[in-house]
């Protein structure tokens, strides 16, 4: 059975302040993603992106607004997809094969059958004779390699990704990247990044949304037309320079306002 597509369409959320003031965090917001796909959210820090990734993962609910898998309606309906966070929030009383399998532990699945399943992956994803260590031996990137590691072992076709590698240096970072579209492809799975790095989202996207400042809208949509096999050499082409300079500009066309209101 395919996996199915994930459809946000005119979603809309607010909250109210301890002055019980009503502030609108995301207004009219609709976004995309089909099996395979890699879609980027880049905007200004504090913009929603982040409580737009609740909503989709079920933790929060909009005030109005749909937000479709397939035919299904996930509203408020968490476990419907996967959600990495910028930090890896490993257990550090738990090795990292344990770690690893406690998404199919707390969906009651068979730990023997998780375990097996991990130790499969284990090497594919630099982790081979790390099985029995705790996190604190790992490196940041490692630590990252586990996180994502117990996100596929969850097996769902869509996982959110909220500037997970925000904390590397900028070498390992580079390498991550790299690695990360090879999982992708060999795990056929849908991945929605949020980053405020217009390279990281360029290299690694099919499609970038640019928002704007809150409320959250869509202030521009970048198709990236590079090849789906990549690598680091392709941030030197001028068709990722010409990519790049796009969501530049609808970045730099959104802080205008801001900064002349200043």
């Amino acid at each position: 059975m395919p996996a199915p597509d994930l459809r946000v369409s005119q979603l809309r959320f607010s909250y109210t302040t301890d002055a019980g003031a009503r502030l609108a965090v995301i207004d009219d917001l609709d976004i995309s993603l089909a099996p395979n796909e890699f879609v980027s959210i880049i905007g200004p820090s504090g913009c929603g992106k982040s409580t737009l990734f609740n909503m989709i993962a079920g933790l929060q609910v909009p005030d109005s607004g749909a937000i479709m898998l397939g035919d299904d309606d996930i509203v408020g309906r968490p476990g419907s997809v996967t959600y990495m966070m910028q930090r890896d929030f490993l257990l550090p009383w738990r090795t990292v094969l344990e770690n690893v399998t406690l998404g199919p532990e707390l969906a009651g699945k068979s730990l023997a059958t998780a375990h097996a399943e991990a130790r499969k992956l284990i090497r594919r994803f630099g982790l081979e004779g790390f099985e029995d260590v705790y996190p604190t031996a790992l490196s940041g990137g490692m630590r990252q390699r586990a996180a994502l590691l117990r996100t596929i072992l969850c097996d769902r076709p869509i996982i959110l990704l909220d500037e997970p590698f925000g904390a590397l240096d900028a070498l390992t970072r580079a390498s991550m990247h790299e690695w990360l579209l090879g999982i992708q492809r060999e795990f056929q799975c849908a991945m929605i990044l949020i980053t405020h790095d217009p390279d990281e989202a360029v290299y690694l996207s099919d499609r970038v949304y640019v928002s704007t400042p809150r409320p959250m809208r869509i202030a521009g949509i970048v198709e990236i037309d590079l090849p789906a096999e990549r690598h680091r050499d392709i941030t030197l082409s001028p068709e990722f320079a010409a990519h790049k300079r796009h969501v530049l500009s609808l970045l730099h066309a959104i802080s205008t306002p801001l900064a002349a209101a200043h």
